[in-house]
């Protein structure tokens, strides 16, 4: 079936690509007229008297011993908030981004306040302490979001947004950057709404906000999704050429004709499921965007999505070997993709036309397009990608005629300077700050080796204006900027975030392994053998083992106990566990047919047997828990003694349930039982290491606190994954909690209800590891664990 054509593609690519034309040749002219080096001189000139100072002997030394590393994120804004230098780094690193991002003039009156407001708020963020801030977690952590997303009663988006973030990361291929594709997709969704908090003011009514902050977030996600499934997708090796062919004929029809064909295609078996996948996402994202348009503006959305498209596809399909490439064919598709992707994020929220938004955003693409292009030259050289910087690299001694990129990007600074933003001071400033800083970092990383050798050749045409800007890239100071440090400073969280819950996982898997080797109750010839052979078959069950597992490393690596010393804790936490699951799925309980992915005992023995084996193995636990004999005696008694207390509660929480059975009940209800049922072996699994330890008691409030929120967000999961889980990766039927009419936080919540309820113990589980004094993060990627968890 033919589809019809939404837009002429030609027609609107010719009409983008003779704009950037037009801009391309006022650029080149001032590259060959050298006109903007008296221009830009005169700028330095002036700029310098801020940037370099004159420091006496004494005040060199203390500046260099107490100057904090940019990359040391918390340090260095203490550093900048107590020299006095922070609000003029948070002014213009504002200042940049409503200029880049969006595309707002400084000289406006409103914009500066705006701008001011920001800082004000980011500051106090940013330098109070976390007890007196409103918003305690870290900046951009999930707590920190959720805190943010229950100040804008935006919590389902913001979970929403979470989920889809995992998702991304878990089914990119090997040979994708997951950590890259994570953060370019959450600047994405900030960018979207930053430009949705500006177009709505402050007077929007706060359920108007909620709305529209709601979908901002959404669309953004939809709209970042095409970096990682689209860009970065065929800029990789994960398709082949022919593959690559036939998914861009599907976004080029998708785009011109307004709806996503079906997948079609023969796609090799390694791919067939990732391709899937990314259709499917992609389409839901499309389908989403495409239903928030007007129809008075569709069309121009569908126009400006092509031609970041095509303009993208063009530079894709350069080949660095070909020496022939004209300087239009090499700077008119980075002019086009560069301003056209963030011209599309005002067209995705459907925002009014804002002729000056246009012409500023149009002009400025390049500026930053020209700056990541130098800053990533010799990575992509290494990948044979053409960009200008690799071209001219490449072909600067066969080819006269080139231009030169270094000179361009300082023609585009003075366009931007003089033509675009009309000489502004605060413009001027902040541009130059933004191309020093970027010269800085650059020689940083590459070395001042290389980075001679590199500025030796782009700049071997103008020495002069080259000792001036290379004066001020070893001598200027405060150039850098927040959003630098907090790209960085993210990029550093994510990887070791990754690592870090790829070593928890694998510490998890090895202590289970071990803990699994511990449990085993030497076989009995005696009358109870029966019994011994029935508890065998509930420890052998493909248990998680959290709580062993959490005492077991909580107790050799935090508190440094012995660990064959603290075996018989070890196994007496996962008896008393066993016991009472086996207790919940009797019969006359909760009559649960498989429990660990196996028939329960009452099903393979009898109920009489169950019941035995569960008393059995609660005892089985206090004689494990009488032979710590490593430990001082009155330590072992008071662990012993808060053993049995405990097992008292978990019973009331059980009896708790069973009266439950049929009735609605309050969450305040469900709270209480399930912190009797399930918090109470999460904090009995972090309290007797503790105690055996000898640990005082703020500490064992704080453990006992955090095992209270651990403990309902487990058992929150554990009710949205009897709704929304598995079988087979659960190990036990779906539905059971309706079929025995349990009230659950999902019968009684919702399921949106829940999660957000889920989320809440979550954030509050955080802010307690601050009150723990030791190394938590083991136990920060337990709770990410339990609340990302699929079983």
């Amino acid at each position: 079936m033919i589809k019809t054509l939404l837009i002429n593609e030609d027609r609107c690519y010719a009409i983008a690509e003779q704009k950037a034309r037009d801009y391309f040749q006022s650029l080149y002219k001032q590259v060959k007229q050298k006109n903007y080096i008296p221009t830009l001189t005169r700028d330095i000139q002036s700029w310098k008297h801020n940037h370099i100072h004159h420091h006496s002997l004494f005040s060199l030394f203390f500046r260099g011993k107490s100057k904090a590393d940019p990359r040391d994120y918390h340090n260095y804004i203490k550093y900048l908030d107590y020299t006095g230098k922070l609000d003029n780094y948070l002014d213009r690193s504002i200042s940049y981004i409503f200029m880049r991002d969006l595309g707002k003039a400084l000289d406006s009156k409103e914009t500066q306040a705006r701008i001011k407001s920001v800082v004000n708020n980011l500051k106090n963020n940013l330098t109070q302490p976390k007890e007196n801030r409103e918003n305690k977690n870290e900046i951009l952590s999930m707590s920190w979001l959720y805190r943010w997303a229950q100040q804008e009663s935006i919590e389902s988006a913001i979970i929403w947004m979470i989920n889809k973030l995992k998702t991304v990361s878990t089914h990119l291929p090997e040979g994708m950057d997951a950590n890259h594709a994570q953060r370019k997709l959450i600047k994405i969704i900030a960018g979207v709404v930053m430009h949705e908090i500006e177009e709505m003011g402050r007077k929007t009514p706060p359920e108007e906000r909620t709305r529209r902050l709601d979908r901002a977030i959404r669309i953004g996600y939809a709209y970042g999704l095409t970096y990682p499934y689209i860009d970065d997708l065929l800029d990789s090796k994960v398709l082949s050429e022919k593959e690559k062919k036939q998914y861009s004929n599907l976004i080029r029809t998708t785009l011109t004709t307004g709806a996503v064909p079906k997948l079609g295609g023969e796609w090799e078996d390694k791919n067939i499921a990732l391709i899937t996948f990314i259709h499917s996402e992609l389409r839901e994202g499309f389908e989403y965007i495409k239903a928030q348009q007007n129809t008075e503006t569709i069309k121009s959305f569908f126009e400006q999505s092509y031609v970041f498209f095509h303009s993208q596809e063009v530079d894709r399909e350069k080949n660095l070997s070909y020496g022939n490439y004209t300087n239009e064919e090499l700077y008119i598709p980075v002019i086009l993709k560069s301003s056209s992707s963030r011209l599309i994020v005002r067209s995705v929220i459907n925002a009014a036309e804002d002729e000056g938004f246009d012409n500023r955003t149009f002009f400025y693409g390049i500026y930053n397009q020209l700056a990541d292009d130098f800053a990533d030259m010799f990575e992509d050289l290494e990948n044979g990608a053409v960009t200008p910087y690799t071209y001219y690299l490449k072909y600067h001694d066969k080819r006269d005629d080139l231009i030169n990129p270094f000179e361009l990007y300082w023609s585009v600074i003075s366009n931007l300077i003089h033509r675009v933003y009309h000489s502004d001071k605060k413009a001027c400033e902040v541009i130059l700050d933004r191309a020093i800083n970027g010269l800085k970092r650059f020689k940083e990383r590459m070395g001042v080796k290389k980075y001679n050798e590199v500025m030796e050749l782009f700049s071997s045409g103008n020495s002069n204006f080259n000792t001036i800007i290379q004066k001020m890239a070893a001598k200027a100071d405060d150039v850098d900027f927040f959003d630098k440090l907090l790209r960085d400073h993210m990029i550093t969280n994510l990887k070791n975030e990754r690592k870090e819950q790829e070593e928890f996982l694998e510490l998890i898997e090895n202590v289970r392994s071990q803990i699994n080797h511990l449990l085993p109750i030497p076989k009995d010839d005696t009358f109870n053998g029966l019994i011994v052979e029935a508890a065998n078959y509930s420890l052998e069950g493909d248990g998680k083992r959290l709580r062993p597992i959490i005492t077991w490393i909580m107790g050799i690596k935090e508190y440094g106990l012995n660990q064959s010393a603290i075996v018989p804790l070890i196994k007496s936490l996962e008896y008393m566990h066993t016991a009472s699951l086996i207790f919940d799925d009797l019969p006359s309980q909760d009559n649960a047919a498989i429990r660990r992915g196996r028939p329960t005992l009452h099903m393979v023995y009898d109920g009489a047997i169950a019941e035995l084996t569960g008393l059995y193995l609660t005892q089985k636990a206090i004689e494990e828990q009488a032979s710590l004999e490593q430990f001082n005696s009155k330590t072992v008694l008071s662990l012993i003694q808060y053993s049995s207390r405990l097992t008292e509660e978990m019973c009331k929480g059980q009896a708790m349930d069973l009266n439950s059975k049929g009735k609605v009940l309050t969450v305040e209800d469900l709270n209480t039982m399930c912190f009797y049922k399930t918090g109470l072996g999460f904090e009995a699994s972090l309290i007797m290491p503790a105690i055996l330890a000898e640990a005082k008691e703020p500490e064992l409030d704080a453990l006992k606190k955090f095992a209270y929120h651990v403990g309902i967000a487990f058992q929150i999961k554990d009710d949205l994954l009897d709704v929304e889980g598995d079988l087979d990766i659960l190990g036990k039927p779906i539905g059971k909690d309706e079929e025995n009419n349990n009230s659950t936080f999902v019968s009684i919540l919702g399921s949106d209800g829940a999660k957000k309820a889920m989320w809440e113990h979550y954030c509050d589980a955080v802010e307690t590891l601050h009150e723990i004094p030791r190394n938590t993060s083991f136990l920060k990627h337990l709770l990410n664990y339990i609340v990302h968890r699929d079983h």
